[in-house]
């Protein structure tokens, strides 16, 4: 076991007895293939999240085949074990949900699942897409680790996902700033990079539950960009040592562009790999756009025909959106 770098101190946080209680239930239904699991999302922030909501987690396997195979033995799978690992290593991550009945209250854990490779390729410059750097960078709980091989490994990964963050960050940052106005432009960068219904108060409020966790981590990395001479401090904010180039903010405005097409076609492996996916994603728009959506019989029966309409619309007014 070796000491984490300070850009993943945070994932050392222990999380709360729910969030680890399921995370043991998670790497027990991957069973010997489960190498590590990170607690995320509204529960690891405490930002808004309601007691039924669903816990989300990073599930870090060493090969896809065997961990479904357990899954599908231990908690039964929708699709077969091989499907679910082809759509795995076609497009990294698969999202499912995996039903955890024996707790009390009961809970459900929406895992997003990948292959200590994949994970090794998404926090690195060679990444496909911002899926997982756009989550990772921000507060995670490591609450399960296989060995201490599989806890330095993935505390690595996301120390180097912390430091990719100026890459991509820096045509988006302001002015000038501090640690937390440097998250909360990850945030907004982030954010818009996917298709989602929040609006800009979901950034604010991400940005404060989160600050305890993550002024520590950013602040180390804002000094160590500082040594390098990559920003220049003035007093308490730091600014751009050198400004940002039309080739770069394009370069970067490319990566987010095609990262947007790669999330929207996860969509359809949400489809077939999510259980009630269907219900999930009404809730979540719901609940974070304010708005009730009332689905007719046609659209609950034929989602894929009949609701397309309304999701386009809805693309087209909801508050989030990069211009």
């Amino acid at each position: 076991m070796t000491e984490p770098s300070p850009l993943a101190a945070d994932a050392l946080e222990a999380p709360q007895p729910p969030a680890q209680r399921i995370a043991a239930a998670v790497a027990a239904a991957f069973g010997p293939a489960c190498a590590a699991v990170l607690h995320y999302g509204s529960h690891a922030q405490r930002s808004d999240a309601r007691p039924e909501s669903a816990y989300d987690y990073f599930v870090i396997v060493d090969a896809y085949e065997p961990a479904y195979q357990a899954l599908a033995a231990s908690r039964g799978l929708t699709r077969s074990p091989g499907l679910a690992a082809r759509l795995n290593a076609i497009l990294p991550p698969n999202v499912i949900s995996i039903a955890i009945p024996e707790l009390a209250p009961p809970a459900l854990a929406k895992c997003a699942v990948l292959s200590q490779a994949d994970l090794a390729l998404a926090v690195s410059e060679r990444a496909r897409d911002h899926f997982t750097q756009g989550r990772l960078f921000q507060h995670v709980q490591l609450a399960f680790a296989r060995d201490d091989a599989s806890r330095d490994a993935v505390l690595a990964a996301l120390a180097t996902c912390r430091e990719r963050t100026f890459a991509w960050g820096r045509p988006y940052l302001p002015a000038e700033f501090d640690a937390d106005a440097y998250v909360r432009a990850l945030l907004a960068t982030s954010y818009a990079a996917e298709i989602r219904p929040e609006g800009e108060d979901r950034i604010d409020a991400l940005t404060g539950a989160q600050r305890n966790a993550l002024a520590p981590v950013y602040a180390a990395l804002l000094q160590r960009l500082e040594a390098r001479k990559l920003v220049a401090r003035t007093g308490p904010v730091h600014r751009l040592a050198e400004p940002v180039t039309a080739r770069e903010r394009a370069h970067w405005d490319r990566y987010f562009r095609r990262s947007k097409r790669r999330a929207t076609l996860r969509w359809m492996k949400y489809v077939l790999l999510y259980d009630d996916w269907l219900d999930y994603i009404v809730q979540k728009v719901e609940r974070r756009s304010a708005t009730t959506i009332e689905l007719s019989e046609r659209e609950r029966r034929w989602p894929i025909i009949f609701l397309w309409p309304r999701v386009m619309r809805y693309l087209r007014s909801r508050p989030q959106r990069r211009s």
